[in-house]
Parts: structure tokens; sequence; C-alpha cells
């Protein structure tokens, strides 16, 4: 079975009465058990405090437009549980999750640089993977997700706000030369959904070929790892 068949089965329509509060309850027991500080840690904190915050607005609109909102959302954070979940039983998550694995504790490199890596492999990789997901689960097609799309990337800039305000030291500790400012600033979030778009849109059309959109699949979670490894380059 093929990693984009075995995401489609991890939460059927049933999951949508639920809402958030499961993948909430999931993140709060990673808390628990991983160090405070190191690696995907970092990330799951942030993203906790934002999805807790504004899960019950999540999708506004009319009934159907909330859930679809929130079976984007909610599929879209599995993903990453599912990925934080495999690596922790010893497996090899997606290629995107795996640069934060062995720089976890690395003196180097900062809770930022952590934060914004898992960040890029959830947009590059994950968010891609739930946009399809989504549109098979809610038999419509992908153009009718858009405004949806654009609702989980609200979110998403909440979050990428709440690492930058929490996590970045603050100007009286770096100038502008500074290697982190560099590196920080070399990223952008809108950019990253714009290509995590693109790339739903071919893999939405490649539905019909498994085999080729596992293909790209793998490519598309390759890249978002280049990138997020490239963000977890040691700055001191």
């Amino acid at each position: 079975m093929t990693q984009i068949e075995q995401f489609a089965g991890t939460a059927g329509a049933g999951r949508l009465s639920a809402g958030a509060s499961p993948v909430i309850e999931r993140m709060r027991e990673w808390c628990s058990r991983w160090p405070p500080g190191e690696g995907v840690a970092v990330f799951n904190t942030a993203y906790l405090e934002v999805v807790g915050r504004v899960a019950p607005d999540l999708g506004g609109g009319g009934p159907d437009d909330r859930e679809a909102a929130a079976l984007l959302a909610v599929r879209c954070a599995e993903a990453y549980l599912s990925a934080a979940e495999t690596a922790a039983a010893g497996g090899r998550p997606p290629e995107c999750w795996r640069p934060l694995l062995p720089c976890r504790r690395h003196p180097g490199v900062r809770p930022v640089q952590f934060a914004l890596s898992a960040l890029q492999a959830h947009v590059g990789h994950d968010l891609v993977l739930a946009v399809v997901d989504t549109c098979r689960t809610l038999g419509c097609d992908l153009p009718d997700l858009e405004g949806e799309f654009e609702r989980a990337g609200d979110l998403l800039a909440l979050l990428e706000e709440r690492i930058h305000d929490e996590l970045m030291p603050g100007p009286d500790a770096l100038g502008i030369a500074d290697p982190l400012t560099h590196l920080v600033s070399s990223w952008s979030l809108e950019r990253a959904r714009e290509a995590a778009w693109s790339a739903a849109r071919v893999l939405w059309r490649l539905r019909g070929f498994p085999s080729l959109a596992e293909e790209f699949r793998q490519r598309t979670d390759a890249g978002a790892g280049l990138v997020g490894r490239l963000l977890l380059t040691p700055c001191r």
C-alpha cells in the first residue's frame, strides 16, 4: 500500500463530528513525552497553542464550509502526528520529517529553527496530502476546496507568527548580519503554501495513475526535506 493510500485511511468521514478535539488530545500527549525545547517538541507546543485557540472557529461560513475546513485541518494535523508516532516507534517517517530527528539535541540549532523546519515539512508535504485526501473524502473537485485551503493557510500564518514572536531572539541579541537572521528570513510561508497548492493540483490530476502519484509524492517529500534540512543549519 502506498503512503498516499495509508494516509487516506487514517481517518474516515465519521471523524468529522469529533472536530479537532482528538487531534488536540494527541498533541497534548506528546507534550509530556518529549523534552521541551528540542526538535519536534518545539513545533508541537506552538501548534497545540494555536490550534487550541482557534479550533472552535475552524471553517467560518456555512455548515458545509465548516465540515470541509475542519476535515482539512484534522487530516493535516493527523499527517504530522502520524510522522511523529512512526518515528517514536522506530519506523521511518516521511523524508521531510527526518532531518529533525538527528538534530533535535544539536547545541548549534536554535528552537526557532526546529519550529520552522517542522512547519516546512507540514506545509510542503502534509498539507499537500491533506488537500487531496479531503477531496476524496468529500467527493469534490480540488478547486472546490480552494477557500478551505486559504483558511488552513490562515491557521498556519498564525502558527508562523507565534513561532517568530516566541522563539526568535530579539534585535538586541541578533544583528542584521547574524546567520540566524539570514536563515529565518530566507524562508517564506507564503511561497511554501503556493508550492503546496501546486503540488496538490498535480497529485490530484495523477489520482488515476497510482504509481506516478506515489513517485510524485516521494519527490515532493524529498524536496520539503531538503529545505527543512537547510533550515537546521547550525548558527552558533
